[in-house]
């Protein structure tokens, strides 16, 4: 996006189902777990630059020996931080034993790391601050290994300060309000509840505490600590848990909000965010890697056994459709052809706007990421540039001479790369006097290729707030002297706030809802934002499931056209010499070309839970009264 924001993060889970052994004889070394979990990380870097984790988990260890490693870093360029640190310590210690770089055995012993089980995080920060007490994998440490508890996850809850005052009302006191340490203390306490049990069990058949360890590991019910671990919670979530014995576990919201993906053969187990990652690191076809079912977990035993565990009633898939216009890479075949579609299908908007003209159009896009909605744009141009070279030829008959008709054939739609970005410049820009003048040159533009009578149409994933279309796109394309400028977004207008894992809490930020309330402010309906707040302020103290979102009352008396005309004229600034006007695509046409993805309610205000409701509710209730804190 143009206007870039913060979004959810990345999981990478790998149990490797063989002995280290087998891998240094099939791979050439027992680093194998720790280089794909590299890999696997590197893979989603762009789910999230703020801080990245690692953590591996030993088996077969002899007491006192460690048998969890943990690193994490908020530097920034964490995943290479973390596998910097990580090589340092292995070479170290190669490097002072080098009788040893063959012998597995003491290498899983003695060198910290190398293990069985491993789990990677990389995150962007939409709840708490960015310190390095706030980067995944969270640890839960115990001096029974299976009450350690290792958690990582690609989630935001609605209901943080509920769960807190569960955890409370269980007797705990927990050290942090954060929803990562909140749903922890949570697995945690069911956890440590069902192993009790398990314990007594062990007892009343004539086990020693000791020998107790074993049976309690084989016979734990992951899916029973899950159960009553989230059956309050309310968000999108995908959940990644390892236990200090070695079971493991991935568990997704019961509206399947967040992706989820993983692969299993006779050597290893993996989990991912994305599909395309899991596909590349370990060279599997597309339908060898299959998506976690929503509400459902995959559970993974020390021994190796592998199950698919239904842990929450699953609800109506609403998955998230940002994951397909923009955050989830787009070398996924579903994804491309999806994006592809989004370009596709907001052609007849854009036709409307140029007159059909499309021999005075240039067709482009900012940023790179928009470039696949780009082809299928192009794609579309073409074919009506072919319609309407068909019909000429079919109008002319006979009378066409061949110069004529290789003239009209060789007319072609007009594609070009307008702008590009420069990312030193941008990362330069940090005093506030001076930030308008050079936001303005954060993009550099190719001159030469529009004409005065030309429309110059560019299209984006999303408009999110606007401010680098004012600030600075619409400037320095207005430099090119278009006759008209058209901004196209491949996503329909952003109208809410996200509450599930994506950074975008407050509701006045968006250039749509500043558009509906200055509308209502042209119209002389002021009072229905009155309305709406009274309406709001009286359901702060219902529950969640009571809330009405009546924000939606905004924007009701205006349809999306208008909205986006106001936008256009929000966005041209007095110095913009070019007509602008600003194209969404519609909610239809979202849904056509993502149908798999109907996770809306940042575009529509249909909140999958109830912990939506709330969310809109206060972020308008804050708005409103000028209050600038987050509503989640």
């Amino acid at each position: 996006m143009s206007d870039a924001i913060k979004h959810e993060c990345g999981i990478a889970l790998v149990r490797l189902k063989k002995p280290l052994q087998f891998y240094k004889d099939k791979y050439g070394s027992a680093f194998y777990g720790i280089n794909k979990m590299y890999l696997l990380m590197e893979k989603q870097h762009n789910r999230g630059q703020d801080g990245a984790g690692f953590a591996s988990i030993k088996f077969n260890v002899a007491p006192g020996t460690r048998y969890i490693s943990r690193v994490r870093s908020n530097q920034s360029q964490p995943i290479q931080d973390i596998f910097a640190q990580i090589n340092e310590r292995l070479n170290g210690v190669l490097e002072e034993n080098q009788d040893k770089k063959d012998d597995v055995k003491w290498q899983e012993e003695n060198m910290p790391y190398i293990g069985n089980l491993f789990l990677g995080h990389v995150r962007y920060g939409t709840f708490g601050k960015n310190s390095i007490e706030s980067v995944h994998p969270f640890l839960r440490q115990s001096n029974w290994k299976h009450q350690n508890l290792i958690v990582a996850g690609n989630f935001n809850m609605t209901n943080s300060k509920q769960l807190l005052e569960e955890l409370i009302a269980l007797g705990q006191h927990p050290k942090e309000f954060t929803d990562t340490v909140t749903v922890m203390e949570k697995i945690g306490h069911f956890l440590e509840d069902e192993v009790s049990k398990l314990y007594q069990k062990a007892k009343k058949k004539g086990f020693s505490k000791k020998d107790a360890s074993p049976f309690i590991e084989e016979n734990l019910s992951i899916k029973k600590v899950l159960k009553r671990s989230a059956k309050n919670w309310d968000g999108g979530y995908a959940m990644a848990g390892l236990v200090g014995h070695g079971d493991a576990f991935v568990l997704r919201d019961p509206n399947g909000i967040r992706p989820t993906y993983f692969y299993e053969d006779d050597e290893v187990v993996v989990v991912a965010s994305e599909r395309p990652v899991i596909q590349t690191v370990f060279n599997v076809k597309i339908d060898d890697v299959k998506e976690l079912e929503r509400g459902h977990a995959l559970i993974i035993k020390k021994n190796g056994k592998t199950s698919i565990k239904q842990v929450l009633e699953p609800k109506e898939k609403k998955s998230c459709s940002f994951e397909r216009i923009y955050f989830s890479r787009g070398s996924d075949a579903s994804i491309y052809e999806e994006r592809k579609n989004l370009g596709k299908f907001v052609f007849p908007q854009i036709l409307k706007s140029i007159d059909s003209d499309i021999s005075n159009t240039v067709f482009s896009y900012i940023p790179n990421t928009a470039e696949t909605s780009f082809y299928g744009m192009t794609e579309a141009a073409e074919d009506l540039l072919n319609q309407q070279k068909t019909a000429q030829i079919l109008a002319g008959g006979t009378k066409l001479s061949a110069k004529k008709v290789t003239e009209i054939l060789s007319e072609r739609p007009r594609f070009e790369k307008i702008a590009i970005k420069d990312a030193k410049l941008r990362t330069f820009i940090a005093d506030d006097s001076s930030r308008d003048d050079l936001v303005e040159h954060v993009y550099d533009i190719t001159y030469g290729v529009v004409k005065p009578t030309d429309n110059l149409v560019i299209i984006d994933d999303s408009i999110v707030r606007g401010t680098t279309l004012k600030k600075s796109i619409i400037k320095i394309l207005d430099r090119l002297k278009p006759k008209k400028i058209v901004v196209v977004s491949s996503a329909p207008q952003i109208r809410y706030p996200d509450c599930y894992g994506i950074d975008m809490a407050r509701i006045d930020a968006f250039i749509a809802f500043k558009a509906a309330i200055e509308l209502l402010k042209d119209t002389k309906e002021e009072h229905i934002i009155d309305e709406v707040y009274k309406k709001s302020k009286a359901q702060q103290l219902k529950t969640d499931v009571e809330i009405v979102n009546y924000v939606k009352e905004i924007y009701k008396p205006f349809s999306p056209e208008k909205i986006s005309a106001k936008i256009a004229e929000m966005l041209k600034t007095k110095d913009i010499n070019a007509e602008v006007e600003v194209i969404y695509q519609s909610i239809e046409g979202l849904h056509k070309a993502c149908p798999d993805n109907l996770g809306d309610w940042y575009f529509t205000g249909n909140y999958p839970t109830p912990g939506g409701h709330r969310v809109v509710n206060e972020a308008f209730i804050n708005f409103y009264e000028g209050n600038d804190k987050r509503a989640y």
